[in-house]
């Protein structure tokens, strides 16, 4: 057999995904991969790249019980369906699927199928010093989507595949996090491992990982507590005591904790309560982190966007509270709003941050202690530009984190971190925080139905497990069709006094006239997304250009996000947040006096 190329691929030819459930996509646009049996059979052969893959193997991956006598034609066919399918719809792709030492070999490069990619990263990490092989790992890691192959895991062959893939995963997340930890990156990466760890309790490489992370935050007791729980599950499950690396990590922190007595307090902080059920975000709190925790102590400014009820003030709280050791002169939040969403006067912002840190409450003074101390300061909620740039730091080592929906595109170079919705997963495990996990189990299609009702946004998802706490008669299908019906969606998402109408309100008024009226305009042709500048234009009833304007304006303001990576502005997708839709498409009801009529 020769060996398949080891140059980068080809942009004509299909790509492939393992590392979460099986896909393929060329150019970008996903491929259609036929039936499960068919689905089984490139599984196995993407599960076994480049090599022979024997017909009896294919067999036993298709029908693990009882094969019919047609078993070898039937197989016969997927192939020649899939070298069609892979090649350009019409024609086979030739030397990409091809018969070779009495089996089937697909021929694939490393950059064609993510676990080889993942692979090829891992190996060129392999002996650097961390600060070299970081990156490389951090790549690799970022490929793993979710459970490998898991729609294709009911046939054995293919399950044991996905588990294979799974603990390479898994060994490849290990070494990168030790080489942030070898980098003193703890707080960065700590809840990641948590959520690992949490589903992997037996994985003694990763417990060891995350009680260095809780070690490195300052968070010595749950560092330890992590050790007990790993022991006392380790001798339940296999009657075994932990390893001794893990075993001369728990005495390194043991040790420690001694020597200083108790844990000595957290800066003094400023701060809201941690937030309750924050779950996920492991992508953003890391990126937030490394933006904050930067090399040499420097200060500087990192500005945290996403739309209404994305969830940006409790991913700030949590990194502030991650970061502790980082800044020992204080972690403070002001909020740059009252309680009714109305922007604050500079005068009274000042105030606080007077009262917080004793000096005179003027911007110079502010900035003069800024320079003198390293501590974090949260400004959240900021209404525009002119609210935040008298409080920034122009030296020193302290940090300002600032929270807005809009960009704030006035500011001068600043880090940006963006916050999307939540991935699926992440959402279905915030919704089970409210309401069990047994209940999202029980019917997870309804559960993924109600989460993307929510937009995948923390607050709907929080508000609507709050609802379904209390309505436990309520099954979550049917909670899930009337959130898919625009015109009672917000009235479900309410519990209690927590309404999600109210808080999407104020940044409602918070759009200048002409984009409320685009807005309203873009819902009311049933633009949620993704649509085209072209498909705007055309809902705005204005020529491309001046529909262009409005649309990045919408954007500016937070009330309208693109996805992808660079293109042109006509190629662009755009999308309303769902929530943020809904809102405005009650606004154009009122607005022209009659429902909406929602195209599907």
């Amino acid at each position: 057999m020769t060996p398949a190329p080891r140059t980068s691929a080809h942009p004509s030819r299909p790509h492939f995904t393992v590392l979460g459930p099986l896909a393929a996509h060329r150019d970008g646009v996903p491929l259609s991969l036929g039936p499960l049996k068919q689905r089984l059979v490139l599984g196995l052969l993407l599960s076994r790249p480049n090599t022979p893959v024997g017909t009896d193997a294919l067999t036993d991956a298709v029908w693990p019980d009882d094969p019919p006598r047609t078993a070898r034609k039937n197989l016969q066919v997927y192939v020649s369906s899939l070298r069609t399918l892979l090649g350009d719809g019409r024609t086979a792709s030739p030397g990409l699927l091809v018969h070779d030492c009495g089996g089937y070999v697909l021929r694939v490069e490393d950059d064609e199928v993510d676990a080889l990619r993942m692979r090829r990263l891992a190996r060129s990490a392999a002996g650097l010093e961390p600060a070299s092989a970081v990156g490389l790992l951090r790549e690799a890691v970022g490929l793993w989507q979710s459970t490998p192959l898991h729609d294709l895991r009911r046939s054995p062959a293919l399950a044991a595949e996905g588990e294979r893939l799974e603990r390479r995963c898994l060994s490849v997340h290990e070494e990168w996090a030790e080489c942030e930890l070898a980098l003193g990156r703890g707080p960065a990466v700590v809840e990641e491992l948590r959520e690992l760890a949490e589903r992997h309790p037996l994985r003694e490489r990763l417990h060891a990982a995350w009680m260095t992370a809780l070690h490195q935050s300052g968070r010595r007791s749950e560092a330890l507590a992590v050790y007990d729980e790993y022991r006392q599950e380790l001798a339940r499950e296999l009657g075994l005591e932990p390893g001794g690396a893990m075993a001369d990590r728990y005495r390194d922190v043991l040790t420690e904790s001694r020597s200083h007595g108790i844990a000595r307090s957290a800066a003094s902080a400023e701060l809201p309560p941690d937030p309750t059920a924050f779950t996920g975000r492991g992508g953003q709190l890391r990126e937030l982190i490394d933006a904050l925790d930067r090399p040499g102590g420097e200060g500087g400014t990192v500005l945290l966007t996403g739309p209404a009820g994305s969830g940006k003030t409790a991913l700030a709280v949590r990194a502030a509270r991650l970061l502790a050791d980082r800044y020992p002169d204080g972690r403070l939040l002001v909020r740059l709003r009252d309680s009714a969403g109305a922007a604050q006067p500079a005068t009274t912002v000042l105030d606080r941050l007077a009262g917080l840190t004793g000096v005179p409450a003027t911007p110079q003074a502010w900035r003069r202690w800024l320079v003198r101390h390293r501590a974090l300061v949260v400004l959240d909620d900021a209404p525009g530009e002119h609210t935040v740039r008298g409080l920034l730091p122009t030296d020193g080592r302290s940090a300002v984190l600032v929270t807005a929906r809009g960009l704030l595109g006035g500011l001068a170079p600043v880090g940006r971190v963006d916050v999307p919705p939540m991935d699926p997963a992440e959402a279905l495990d915030l919704l089970a925080r409210f309401v069990g996990t047994a209940r999202v189990s029980a019917d997870r299609a309804a559960a993924l139905r109600v989460v993307h009702g929510c937009g995948l946004l923390p607050l709907g998802v929080r508000v609507a497990g709050m609802r379904l706490s209390v309505l436990r008669h309520l099954p979550l299908a049917e909670y899930a069709d009337r959130l898919a019906d625009p015109a009672c969606a917000l009235d479900e998402l309410s519990a209690g006094d927590v309404l999600v109408r109210d808080r999407l309100a104020v940044a409602w008024r918070d759009l200048p006239a002409a984009q409320a009226q685009a807005l309203a305009g873009l819902a009311s042709a049933g633009l949620e997304g993704p649509f085209t500048l072209a498909e705007a234009a055309a809902a705005l009833d204005s020529p491309v250009r001046a529909a262009l304007r409005t649309v990045e304006a919408l954007i500016g303001s937070g009330a309208v996000t693109t996805s992808g990576g660079e293109v042109t502005a006509h190629a662009a997708h755009y999308e309303v947040p769902r929530l943020t839709w809904l809102l405005a498409r009650e606004n154009a009801e009122e607005r022209i006096g009659r429902p909406v009529v929602v195209p599907g």
